[in-house]
């Protein structure tokens, strides 16, 4: 069963060098259903990473609470995949090594687990390059590899901070629509952190929109356009009032 996420006035706070503190979230209640896909947009430093990553286990709330399945999150879970703007791939293990790390980890036969990664491989446009090392990929290429390390847990849900904010405009299109790909075959429940409002509304059911620090939601945008969606939306006059929409709640922020 796909993962269920929801959080209740949840906010986070850092020490400040006066002695007192920085609240960098909320407070935020929202909820993703299963199978939903959630975009969350906002100007830098407005709290987006430190969401994921209390929704991810790493960090725990200020005040409020974090909810999978309606039980607290208190530690990371295998019920979800994390994927962040770097890579962070091995450079000592091939491609096919660095998918099935996480198995490894689990105690799965070396065997089993390339055979698990190599079966995702088509899926992620990385045949032939299975034993490849990081060095001879590109920035997509390496980020394909992070997702399936990802993918390979078979997780319920997915948080992704800003997994192609580092690849150029023409590579992060089509990573856009290789992972819509990849997300119609399981469909998890998935909530996305980016700076590309265009990004958002191709990818997302809904958008959500951060203010600026504190961060809180200041807008929920929903996206209707069909599934699934395809390159050419980019140019639907649907899509370019939705993303004039976005824009107008980010620059109210």
């Amino acid at each position: 069963m796909l993962a269920h996420i929801a959080t209740k006035n949840l906010v986070v706070a850092y020490p400040a060098p006066d002695g007192g503190e920085l609240t960098a979230l909320g407070a935020i209640s929202m909820t993703i259903k299963r199978g939903e896909f959630v975009a969350i947009v906002g100007t830098s430093g407005c709290g987006k990473s430190t969401l994921v990553r209390v929704l991810a286990g790493l960090q725990p709330p200020t005040e409020g609470v974090a909810l999978l399945d309606d039980e607290p999150i208190t530690r990371p879970s295998t019920q979800v995949g994390v994927m962040f703007q770097s890579a962070n791939l091995l450079p000592w293990r091939t491609v096919i090594e660095n998918i099935a790390m996480p198995l490894e980890l689990a105690g799965m036969k070396k065997s089993e687990r390339h055979d698990l990664a190599r079966e995702l491989l088509p899926l992620l446009g990385l045949e032939g390059f299975e034993n490849a090392h990081p060095s001879a990929l590109s920035g997509g290429m390496a980020q394909r590899v992070a997702l399936g390390r990802v993918l390979i847990q078979r997780p319920q849900a997915l948080l992704l901070d800003e997994p192609f904010g580092a690849l150029d405009a023409l590579t992060r299109e089509k990573m856009s629509l290789d992972l819509l790909g990849v997300w119609a075959r399981e469909q998890q429940t998935t909530l996305m952190v980016t700076h590309s409002i265009s990004e958002a509304v191709l990818l997302a059911d809904r958008v959500l929109v951060f203010s600026r620090r504190p961060g809180r939601i200041i807008a929920e945008i929903p996206v209707m356009l069909p599934r699934p969606r395809r390159a050419d939306f980019l140019y639907d006059p649907q899509f370019t009032e939705l993303t004039r929409q976005v824009r107008h709640a980010i620059d109210q922020a």
